[in-house]
């Protein structure tokens, strides 16, 4: 009899736990991923469009419209061409508190066409292509706005949902601007994430970076018959990338600084009169950024001098490295393992082995795995974005979405291959329902959201957000036709 007992009891416990495991997810969140899985389809043909347009820095027009057409089919309201950006814009649903917001890309990059095969073979020769995903960091997002929206239609959530259509984050830092212009400031969270080789919830940063041009004017003359009646603007450049190289020995080691000539003369036999230097200046905070530019600039007044010419350093944009939150994180982290890892069929898995091959590193597989959260570490590595000057006003959390094989080398032909076809669209899919999830507690929860503000604000400390941009409006390029 005390076994009988013992087995009802033992199975009773079973019965609960399964239980429990299916309940994790609520049925708002259920139905977050059904919305996903509704507009599957949907999101991955705007994804391709963008993919096969390519369209650059602030060009994005037809990528712009598929997206803001997209939303206002599904009931947003959709405001384009904000902060005097033709191809920016934002889209809304519902009214008051609290105010989520979610960013959405979808710029290229120039030079990198590409089919979507395992070896080089470009659409266009020397045309752009999407080596850093953006064409599905948009649907991506849109996928998971959508899905908010219709839980505050049916009333299950209470609160305003914001899609962010940010152009020009490659170049020209489009963010930046649409900042500038205030569009962020009453956001109680926001969102975003990036194509990636991993899945993964954001807690390391960027690093800062500022865009200067640095030019000089002297005096043309002949370089045979007089060159003593010339004053080389082209020495100046030379003299002032000499001074820069110098100064790598006295920086610290989170420093990076990159420069081309972007003007150098047109004729060997003519004294150049005008030179120009396009440098990026980083560090992994923006303190650091702004003491090296100060030596820059100290070196381009001496390579002046020196010549004998004229010069000025003129500011393009800056960006703030991103301000991490780990309270948001967490939750996000969370959310991820409820949608669970990737899978991938025998064909994908091919696909990745040939391409990396065919590029020339070794094949690592396709990691569809949930990586385990990382802790913050200090000092960053690696590149800049525009999404760290929108962290600098309201707490942002990040994702990592796998769309390309384990260690691809981005901003490459591999990036634009597997972004369009399925393995990028998985991650796609995978990120939409991980960032649906978690605005579903961040819609619920104002005691999280305010424990994630406490971090932001704690991490901000005395910082003000300022944008690191030249006076005027954004470098919006003309159409032509």
């Amino acid at each position: 009899m005390k076994n009988q007992i013992l087995l009802i009891i033992l199975l009773g416990t079973l019965s609960f736990t399964t239980a429990a495991a299916q309940d994790k997810i609520s049925s708002k969140k259920q139905a977050v991923l059904n919305s996903v899985e509704k507009h599957r389809n949907s999101l991955i043909q705007m994804s391709d469009s963008i993919w096969k347009y390519a369209e650059t820095a602030m060009k994005e027009y037809q990528s712009a419209e598929i997206l803001a057409n997209y939303a206002e089919q599904n009931g947003f309201k959709v405001e384009r061409g904000v902060a005097e950006i033709p191809t920016a814009f934002v889209a809304s649903y519902g009214s008051g508190s609290p105010i989520i917001g979610i960013l959405g890309e979808y710029d290229a990059l120039p030079g990198l066409s590409q089919q979507a095969e395992p070896r080089k073979a470009p659409l266009e020769a020397s045309a752009a292509g999407h080596g850093c995903g953006h064409n599905m960091f948009g649907p991506g997002s849109l996928g998971a706005a959508i899905a908010i929206k219709e839980r505050i239609e049916t009333g299950d959530l209470k609160g305003t949902v914001r899609f962010y259509g940010t152009p020009a984050e490659e170049d020209l830092a489009g963010k930046v601007y649409m900042a500038r212009a205030g569009l962020f400031d009453d956001l109680d969270v926001c969102l975003d994430w990036h194509p990636d080789y991993k899945n993964k919830a954001g807690t390391q940063s960027s690093q800062a970076v500022t865009d200067y041009t640095v030019s000089f004017k002297g005096k043309s003359a002949h370089a045979a018959a007089d060159p003593w009646n010339g004053r080389s603007a082209l020495d100046a450049a030379e003299f002032f990338t000499t001074g820069i190289n110098a100064l790598r020995e006295h920086v610290k080691p989170t420093v990076r600084m990159h420069y081309v000539y972007s003007k150098a003369g047109d004729v060997p036999n003519v004294i150049p009169e005008e030179a120009a230097v396009w440098i990026w200046i980083r560090d992994s905070k923006r303190s650091g950024v702004a003491e090296v530019s100060e030596r820059m600039k100290e070196i381009a007044a001496g390579a002046a001098l020196m010549a004998g010419v004229e010069h000025k350093v003129s500011l393009n944009n800056g960006l703030y490295e991103i301000l991490v939150n780990e309270r948001g994180a967490k939750v996000l982290q969370k959310n991820m393992e409820l949608v669970g890892p990737i899978t991938y069929t025998d064909e994908e898995r091919a696909f990745a082995d040939t391409i990396m091959e065919s590029y020339g590193l070794p094949s690592q597989g396709l990691h569809g795995d949930i990586k385990e959260l990382e802790p913050h570490k200090e000092l960053q590595g690696g590149g800049s974005t525009d999404v760290g000057d929108v962290s600098y006003i309201v707490p942002e959390i990040s994702l990592l979405a796998t769309t390309a094989p384990y260690n691809a080398p981005w901003h490459s032909w591999v990036v634009v291959a597997c972004g369009g076809m399925s393995i990028g669209h998985k991650g796609m899919i995978f990120a939409a329902k991980s960032l649906g999830l978690t605005m579903v507690d961040l819609f619920e929860n104002a005691g999280l959201r305010k424990e994630i503000r406490e971090e932001f604000l704690r991490r901000k400390g005395n910082e003000t957000w300022e944008a690191m941009l030249p006076a005027g409006p954004p470098p919006v390029p003309a159409v032509t036709n």
